[in-house]
């Protein structure tokens, strides 16, 4: 038993400190969407108990520019034939989506999803502000991959717990049926984003997040799993905020955020075990770090943080009580 806690606590480790130094050095470096780098890098530290390999890595740059290009070459599609150019970005996300519960990487359908919506949303209204977001996704992805290489430096995954088991593929038709209703739970929330990017770009991160969440979910227990960590989320990052305003300081928000990080990980990890799954913990981190980033954006715009937060965090309630619905009605017209 003590073996498999130190293998637990581990991993812990590893998702808050690689969290938390996302966190601190895009906000240090003044990364045009500093929230990108840490939500990756909790996706990546929570599903791999391995550093990415150098093909792995080499992969993750082709998707990058897979993801980045199709969504620019887009742009010209939406402002000029929306109608269109909306059906395709919803064949591309329920084709994204399908990939990873085919027994694909579930990162790169993420991420797919992701760059695609954003970089799309972005270009319909500013070109340049398409290219910003480019390059906040690639500056994002590049130092969760080297933060994830040096958490697992320092908390190596022991050479006797073995190599993670490789993704199971879901039935053709189970996987199609989860990929629309996942690509559906997108949707709104992208249709909202091209109508004013700047306003909701974390309102797609957030969708996104529901979406993969929706994939491992089910009816009977969306309301607690997509409700649940939603709330939770915003909780934690009212609790956070104000812990933070005692000491504004880039070092007291590193070690504000590892300390959370090590709250949530307990229970990602059953080191403290719940009766919700992992996938609940892990969105509640992923929301609590979007809500989190984009007030402290606010606080430094000197816009009204308190206003911003209530408006977007009803934003995320809403969103979410969509894809509880989205999952209703699937679970209604499942085949017996």
């Amino acid at each position: 038993m003590e073996p498999r806690l130190q293998l637990l606590g581990r991993r812990t480790l590893r998702v808050a400190t690689g969290t938390a130094l996302c966190l601190t050095i895009s906000f240090a470096l003044d990364l045009s969407v500093p929230v990108i780098a840490p939500v990756f890098a909790v996706f990546l530290l929570a599903t791999q108990n391995r550093p990415l390999s150098f093909k792995a890595g080499v992969a993750f740059a082709l998707i990058v520019a897979l993801t980045t290009g199709s969504g620019l070459l887009l742009v010209p599609l939406l402002r000029h034939y929306a109608f269109a150019g909306v059906m395709l970005v919803g064949l591309m996300l329920f084709l994204a989506f399908r990939y990873g519960l085919r027994g694909g990487n579930n990162l790169v359908s993420t991420f797919l999803v992701a760059g695609l919506t954003m970089v799309s949303a972005a270009g319909t209204t500013d070109f340049p502000l398409a290219v910003t977001v480019v390059g906040a996704l690639v500056k994002g992805l590049v130092l969760a991959v080297l933060v994830a290489a040096l958490t697992h430096a320092l908390f190596p995954e022991p050479v006797s717990a073995g190599p993670q088991p490789a993704a199971q593929g879901m039935p053709d038709g189970q996987a199609v049926r989860i990929a629309l209703r996942a690509a559906l739970v997108v949707m709104p929330a992208y249709l909202l984003a091209i109508a004013d990017p700047a306003s909701y770009m974390p309102i797609i991160m957030k969708s996104v997040s529901l979406g993969r969440q929706s994939c491992t979910t089910t009816a009977r227990n969306a309301a607690r799993d997509l409700i649940g960590s939603t709330l939770l989320g915003g909780l934690l990052a009212i609790v956070f905020w104000f812990a933070l305003r005692l000491f504004a300081d880039l070092w007291m928000f590193f070690l504000w955020m590892l300390l959370f990080g090590l709250l949530v990980g307990r229970k990602l990890y059953r080191i403290s075990p719940t009766r919700y799954s992992a996938s609940f913990w892990l969105n509640s981190l992923v929301t609590m770090i979007i809500l989190l980033g984009q007030s402290v954006q606010d606080s430094a715009a000197g816009k009204d943080v308190y206003t911003a937060f209530a408006v977007r965090m009803g934003l995320f309630v809403a969103v979410t009580l969509y894809a509880c619905l989205m999952l209703l009605i699937f679970e209604q017209r499942r085949p017996a």
